[in-house]
């Protein structure tokens, strides 16, 4: 073990204080949290750190200097925060969700690799669980043709701003396939909508599948027709700023979530899934594990989606320490 600090930006909201809690558990006195808002980070002892500022930022890291991992519990508007940590051999973790800047950063791959650093995207629930589950099935029928990802969430979690924003803005676009029925442990049948998340533009090129679709929806099933309802008029900002400031205000609903990967080929079937309780707590648990492992294993270098490190394929199991079910076409397999 080093005194290298391990950064976490954002590490006062939803997601980044359990990221900062976890991480302070394993390793103690190396935690630093950062954010934007400077009055709020150094009441915990943490640092300013802007990501729409990328010169700022990377004066941040020459300042701090012993800085050996960063975890953007923000998203920021491009890639050149994860730019300044890469060139600097500094690890990354990213828990973004949009395909542009996913895609950014996965270009950096040579960077990283030839500064000694690991980038690890697709790290929470969906993306994240959604791309380890579906790589499970796809190996279990040995290579799928298809791959249908189903996500339900709690509409009665309180979620951060961005992730509100995220989840709106994805509404606007055409949806790209049709809804689907299907049985969500713990949640009975479900119809659940296409929705653009990253993973199914991901799959397609870290597993080779030729279709990918993921489909969301919430434990209330009204909730569900009516935000789906609304997606034509979501076109407009209007609408857009509307919805994003009532789902940031109610919250009907509970805060259990669960996601399920379907893996076909031919007369193929296989399907696995995961539930549990408030999926922003365990998208931060999945970025404390992530960064675990790249501070003491030997991740290889460069940008990796999470489904590509095999050193992380048990992570659905050891999140069963914390309260997930994991699950396949017979029943649970532990928890």
């Amino acid at each position: 073990m080093t005194s290298d600090r391990i950064l976490v930006v954002g590490g006062y909201g939803a997601v980044g204080a359990t990221v900062v809690s976890t991480l302070d558990g394993w390793f103690p006195g190396r935690v630093v949290v950062a954010g934007r808002d400077e009055a709020r980070a150094r009441r915990l002892g943490g640092v300013r750190a802007d990501v729409a500022d990328p010169d700022g930022f990377r004066r941040m890291l020459e300042e701090l200097g012993d800085v050996a991992a960063v975890v953007l519990c923000v998203e920021p508007p491009d890639t050149r925060a994860a730019r300044a940590c890469l060139e600097r051999g500094v690890h990354l973790v990213d828990i973004g969700a949009t395909r542009r800047l996913l895609d950014g950063v996965a270009d950096l791959h040579e960077r990283a690799a030839g500064a000694g650093a690991t980038a690890v995207l697709s790290v929470g629930v969906a993306p994240g669980l959604t791309n380890l589950l579906a790589r499970r099935a796809h190996e279990a029928v040995g290579g799928a043709e298809r791959i249908d990802l189903t996500v339900l969430l709690g509409a009665g979690e309180r979620h951060g701003a961005d992730a509100v924003r995220w989840t709106v803005e994805g509404l606007a676009g055409p949806p790209a396939g049709a809804p689907l029925r299907t049985t969500l442990p713990g949640h009975g049948r479900r119809t659940a909508h296409p929705f653009p998340f990253s993973d199914q533009h991901t799959l397609p090129r870290t597993l080779g599948v030729e279709r990918v679709t993921t489909r969301l929806c919430l434990d209330s099933k009204p909730l569900t027709s009516a935000l789906f309802g609304l997606r034509a008029a979501a076109r407009r900002p209007a609408v857009r700023r509307a919805l994003t400031a009532a789902f940031s205000r109610i919250h009907l609903g509970g805060d259990g979530f669960a996601v399920r990967a379907d893996a076909r080929r031919g007369g193929l079937h296989a399907a696995c899934a995961v539930t549990g309780r408030e999926q922003s707590r365990v998208t931060a648990l999945v970025a404390a594990y992530v960064t675990r492992e790249l501070l003491t294993g030997c991740p290889p270098p460069g940008v990796h989606h999470i489904e590509q490190l095999p050193a992380l394929a048990g992570l659905p199991e050891a999140l069963g320490a914390h309260g997930l079910t994991l699950w396949h076409r017979g029943g649970a397999l532990g928890t």
